[in-house]
């Protein structure tokens, strides 16, 4: 799977605020924080570099989604990583046009595509 990516020079929370903000503005809330890096620090006693999650969804497209077919719910909410990296923060959203193969759901996944792309690459503007 190939996903919709940048690095920008920033801070991991410098880099989340304008994450959060530009998928707002396409559409997009965050229904899901993962901090996966504190998550395997407390379990299993793992240290690694900066790593969240975050669960995003966009209302109307995963009703449409939904309407045509129930069990990509299996596939919601979408997500869009921030992880450390050398030059700053690297943030990657799950393209939905690879995960949906499906004829009806075609449409859906390149709006999916188009809005993802557009606030990844507002992030790194």
């Amino acid at each position: 799977m190939e996903p919709i990516s940048t690095t920008v020079a920033l801070p991991m929370d410098a880099a989340e605020e304008k994450v959060r903000a530009a998928l707002a503005d396409q559409g997009f809330g965050v229904l899901t924080e993962i901090d996966v890096a504190a998550t395997l620090r407390t379990k299993l006693g793992v240290e690694r570099d900066a790593l969240k999650i975050l669960g995003a969804c966009n209302p109307n497209l995963a009703h449409q989604a939904l309407e045509a077919r129930p069990d990509v719910a299996l596939l919601l909410p979408c997500n869009v990583t921030l992880e450390e990296a050398p030059e700053g923060t690297r943030v990657s959203a799950v393209d939905p046009f690879e995960l949906l193969d499906d004829p009806d759901l075609r449409d859906l996944a390149e709006d999916g595509r188009r809005r993802l792309t557009a606030a990844i690459e507002a992030v790194a503007a």
